[in-house]
């Protein structure tokens, strides 16, 4: 077996140091045992008052109609979570806390604080809308940004950025969301069961198309607000204590007001939830996208301008930074291990994927002094992982990188006829699909033709 090349230089800044010992809250067991306690507590509870306010009829149909959302919702997050996946146990807690425990926290502080202010000012209809445009807003986001301040502390591995607290965010707001609608829909299906409401008119209908059509993204998308500071907040150094304060309390801020003006749009007039939903939940939704697709981007130039660091310390293959720095030729990567060796193949190239980015982007953290006192464990950890699976993964990502490389034309020789005069056509040198074009210059045999084959021995 080959001997692993010597560790690069290590970045210098205010992580280098040595380790501190967790407290006992810290422990894995202490946290995994208290969590999981709380969440399925949480669950039977919210289970129970749920079916309670709807009935066993109206729960069961709120659950099958809330529910269609969620994989759309999900499989969105996760894309655009795929340049530095998170662990799934991460997504799994979010969306836990957002259905169980946000929602149960919600709808207990909810419905006191609503019947204690119609108790104290003898306005039942006042206090409905001061519930729903002030109380709604400050209880919920704080309930849902818990879950993001817990895997910022406890997981902070894998918080790395404004990508990881958009997706944290946005799956603990589809968990929450997912509740809540099970309680609209299951209430709405009741009302329709007493009045006899049917088809189109029904208020079963017009909930599903508010709630379901026209608005999955509400709730995720205030609760990202709150991420996006969490994530500025993984970028900046550990010596900016009150910056890192400062900016998840702006964004939670920023969740609740614009919260409060979804919730209230309702109360401006008979357009007044047109004129919001179109004029700023829409663009706010477009503008989010556009943010979390350009930093996305972003993380992929940095890991094609960090790894060219290990390639020379001999840790990787020149052709990897640009492989693992293209979304396209790693998905090629893995297409080509699945094809030769299996599926397990394709997973152990993923994971070589993974490893190597979540190394770019220590070094990034460590190049910019924002590394945690855990650098240099860390990238000795990620770079075992590394050299142990680079028999595998390195052929699969050479292949890669040879495919997804944008083809060279090739220059012909000038004719030896003389040019003809001024205003005559020249020849231009042949382009991929003309005759005479010759391929990738300097690569060798071409990746797709039959003989090329890294795996072969």
């Amino acid at each position: 077996m080959a001997t692993s090349p010597p560790y690069p230089t290590y970045p210098s800044g205010p992580g280098d140091g040595a380790l501190h010992h967790p407290h006992w809250w810290q422990r894995r067991g202490v946290r995994y045992g208290a969590l999981i306690t709380l969440l399925a507590l949480s669950g039977l509870v919210i289970l129970a008052l749920v079916r309670e306010q709807t009935g066993t009829e109206g729960f069961l149909v709120g659950l099958g109609l809330a529910v269609f959302p969620v994989p759309l919702l999900l499989t969105a997050f996760r894309w655009l979570d795929r340049v530095e996946p998170g662990p799934w146990r991460n997504l799994l807690f979010s969306f836990a806390w957002g259905a169980c425990a946000a929602a149960l926290i919600a709808i207990v502080a909810n419905s006191f604080a609503t019947k204690w202010i119609a108790t104290a000012t003898a306005d039942p209809s006042g206090a409905d809308t001061l519930g729903a445009t002030v109380i709604a807003p400050i209880v919920e986001e704080s309930a849902k940004a818990a879950a993001v301040l817990l895997v910022f502390l406890f997981r902070r591995r894998d918080f790395t950025g404004i990508v990881d607290g958009v997706v944290i965010a946005g799956v603990t707001a589809t968990g929450f969301a997912f509740t809540e609608n099970i309680l609209y829909l299951g209430t709405a299906f009741g009302t329709d069961q007493l009045t006899g409401g049917r088809g189109i008119a029904s208020v079963t209908a017009a909930t599903f198309f508010v709630r379901v059509i026209m608005s999955p993204f509400a709730h995720p998308l205030f609760t990202t607000m709150t991420g996006i500071g969490f994530g500025i907040a993984a970028l900046s150094g550990e010596g900016r204590r009150l910056l890192r304060v400062l900016l998840p309390l702006g964004g939670l801020l920023l969740a609740m007001g614009m919260h409060a003006l979804w919730n209230g749009s309702a109360s401006f007039g008979p357009f007044g939830f047109f004129a919001v939903y179109g004029g700023f939940m829409m663009p706010a939704f477009g503008l989010l996208t556009w943010l979390v697709i350009w930093t996305r981007q972003r993380e992929l130039r940095t890991v094609r301008e960090e790894l060219p660091a290990y390639v020379a310390a001999g840790w990787l293959a020149p052709a990897e930074p640009f492989a693992l720095g293209s979304m396209r030729a790693r998905r090629m990567a893995r297409e080509y291990a699945a094809h030769h060796l299996g599926k397990p193949a394709a997973k152990e190239v993923a994971r070589y994927e993974a490893y190597a980015t979540s190394l770019a982007f220590l070094r990034h953290r460590g190049r910019l002094g924002r590394a945690g006192a855990d650098f240099v464990v860390r990238e000795r950890e990620l770079l075992n992982e590394v050299w142990r699976l680079r028999a595998l993964a390195r052929p699969a990502l050479e292949y890669a990188a040879r495919a997804a490389a944008p083809p060279v034309p090739v220059m012909q020789p000038w004719p030896a006829q003389p040019w003809p005069g001024p205003g005559a056509a020249r020849p231009h040198p042949p382009y991929a699909g003309q005759a005479g074009y010759a391929g990738h210059a300097g690569y060798g045999a071409h990746p797709a033709h039959p003989a090329y084959n890294p795996y072969r021995s």
